[in-house]
């Protein structure tokens, strides 16, 4: 049975300690509302709804549309809150901060710090020139900073794309919206069907789940970088596996960007999960030296420097 739109909560609803002021977004798997606690503090509240496990038509409950759904959602519901648990841990200021998490009107919550700003997608619309290569060094050694952390703590994220991260109004970047990181490194094999992004999930989110890693991740912070340079994602990974007709970094931008931040942009979109970084400290390292201006020319590559391998064709 396809699945069909639930009804939000309405503005002014008392969950809990806080009250809901709107809907900031909504989607297949969750909605999202702008809230104040008792304080008058304002907060993010991401509410677990699975649209095609579950209905909510009126008032506040959950119902699961059928018994086996009912089961799916249960254990869907499990991993949504463990993993409210386990981000509530995390105090990095790249990482959206997750203050609390209940359960409520059979479904589960997650309160966040509401972040000011916009997305990195909007960002990217908004301008109309080419992004400079400053501002996505600056943006993209600050998040795997945070990523590197959120990895430090057994969590995958693996939907990282511009639409969820966020730019506040100093500049600074936050990584967001941890959908469709139910699967931990330490966790069994997750019975929900998989979520991703065409274009910022790595091949291995399509067939070959069991080889999910920080490798994965690192795919998708690749192609948001790309999507800073072209204006739109690269080419989808199962389409590459098909038909491979991804051009490199270094092709398209050469003499636009450094060779050393399009080496980066290529090494992240291999497709073989062993040919990319196998951790941000990885990656990070490799960044680091970025020292050179927009447009500065590259006497070397970062790769040979740091004894690495050089990013070959693609597959």
């Amino acid at each position: 049975m396809a699945s069909q739109p639930n009804r939000a909560l309405p503005d002014g609803y008392q969950l809990m300690n806080y009250k809901v002021a709107r809907q900031l977004s909504g989607g297949g798997f969750s909605i999202v509302y702008l809230a104040h606690d008792e304080n008058g503090v304002p907060v993010a509240i991401k509410e677990y709804l699975p649209s095609a496990l579950v209905l909510r038509e009126e008032g506040s409950l959950v119902e699961a549309t059928t018994a086996e759904n009912l089961a799916t959602f249960r254990y869907g519901m499990k991993c949504f809150f463990e993993e409210g648990r386990a981000l509530a841990k995390i105090n990095h200021p790249n990482v959206v901060r997750v203050i609390n998490f209940f359960r409520a009107n059979e479904t589960v919550y997650m309160v966040m710090r509401y972040e000011r700003g916009k997305t990195l997608q909007e960002e990217i619309q908004s301008r109309k020139r080419t992004v400079k290569e400053s501002f996505i060094r600056r943006v993209f050694a600050e998040l795997l900073n945070g990523l590197r952390e959120v990895h430090t703590h057994k969590i995958l994220h693996l939907d990282i794309k511009p639409a969820n991260i966020y730019i506040r109004l100093d500049g600074s970047p936050v990584l967001l919206d941890f959908g469709a990181a139910r699967q931990t490194l330490t966790d069994e094999k997750n019975r929900l069907s998989p979520m991703y992004t065409p274009g910022f999930a790595a091949p291995e989110q399509y067939k070959n789940r069991d080889i999910l890693g920080p490798w994965t991740d690192c795919y998708s912070v690749g192609a948001s970088m790309f999507s800073c340079l072209a204006g739109f994602a690269p080419q989808a990974a199962d389409q590459r596996l098909q038909n491979d007709k991804l051009a490199s970094a270094k092709k398209l931008w050469g003499g636009q960007y450094s060779e050393q931040m399009l080496e980066i942009i290529d090494w992240c979109l291999q497709f073989h999960q062993l040919d990319r970084p196998q951790s941000v400290q990885s990656l990070l390292d490799f960044m680091n030296p970025l020292h050179t201006t927009d447009m500065e020319p590259a006497r070397e590559g970062w790769l040979t420097r740091l004894g690495l391998k050089r990013p070959g064709p693609q597959p």
